[in-house]
């Protein structure tokens, strides 16, 4: 059965990358599909953010204090004094994140790298992150490599073409567009186990305790919309590009496709081992220090019977 509140009222939410990266998929489906109503929330509208900071942010300003959020950011803010509980899982899986090259590049594989030009997106991000595991993982330092943080993907793909950099991040879909430009150097699957938690769902303690029918009723439309996702992925690509204001719809399809064949969702259950494989990144770029007492940090009442029991 659906979580009911006593209302429906119109609210926003927030979700990081929204209108870019794929963590949207199921919300965007859950809206469509009337999800949301469905278990007693009117989500009108949905906040994006650049990740980082700037989504914790975005979800303590929103409507509803219920945002998705990088595990990095959610687990930096709370260590910052924010009263902030993790209640869910979102994306946990890296498996379609690469490193690309210009279509001509004589590099081969990672251990190329030497001596050139990196790029990821932002210092702190998950591709900074990435990259420096990835780097530890083939017996390289970073000092071996000119790391450079680049800005969005964009502006990756455009530094990679112009030559302006010898290797930057990217994803899949981005390289779906601009193959006539680049090629994978490598994937991160083929270096990193790709299950590491990218992303959770997060709300304030607080509201959480006020409004536990809100926040489950969230949780569970999350969740309903993954599955409608599963079950039809062409359609949740195309709602997906509906709702991104993007004409690339069979771009789109074929990138849920490949997502729901790597499980890249969650279905709200929380997975330690992910969690920490990332903290990990975290502990490399100096933005955790130590081990992270996820009790203190989580609380998975709120998730739907049956996800309680994290992996």
């Amino acid at each position: 059965m659906p979580w009911t509140s006593r209302q429906a009222r119109a609210e926003t939410i927030t979700v990081t990358h929204w209108g870019g990266q794929f963590y949207g998929v199921p919300y965007a489906v859950a809206m469509e599909k009337g999800l949301f109503k469905k278990n007693g929330v009117d989500v009108t509208g949905i906040l994006t953010a650049a990740g980082g900071g700037t989504a914790v942010r975005n979800t303590l300003a929103g409507g509803i204090p219920f945002g998705e959020v990088s595990l990095a950011a959610a687990v930096q803010a709370i260590n910052a004094g924010q009263k902030l509980i993790i209640i869910g899982a979102g994306a946990w899986s890296v498996a379609d994140q690469m490193w690309l090259v210009k279509k001509d590049s004589t590099l081969k594989g990672i251990k190329d790298l030497a001596g050139k030009r990196v790029a990821y997106t932002a210092p702190g991000s998950v591709s900074n992150m990435l990259i420096l595991m990835a780097l530890k993982a083939s017996g390289m330092t970073p000092q071996q490599v000119n790391l450079v943080p680049a800005g969005d993907l964009g502006a990756i793909i455009s530094a990679v073409g112009s030559g302006a950099i010898d290797a930057g991040f990217s994803d899949e879909l981005i390289y779906a567009q601009h193959k006539d430009l680049v090629k994978p150097l490598f994937m991160v699957r083929d270096v990193l186990d790709p299950r590491m938690m990218q992303t959770v769902m997060i709300t304030t303690s607080e509201y959480a305790k006020a409004h536990p029918d809100i926040v489950k009723g969230l949780v569970n439309a999350r969740r309903e919309g993954l599955a409608y996702a599963l079950d039809h992925p062409d359609e949740a690509g195309d709602i997906t590009a509906k709702a991104y204001n993007n004409p690339n719809v069979a771009l789109f399809r074929d990138h849920v496709r490949e997502l729901v064949k790597v499980n890249y969702w969650s279905d709200g259950r929380l997975d330690y081992a992910s969690m920490n494989r990332m903290v990990e990144g975290l502990q490399i770029t100096g933005q955790v220090k130590g081990e992270v007492d996820w009790p203190k940090y989580v609380d998975t009442s709120y998730l739907p019977a049956g996800l309680h029991q994290t992996q």
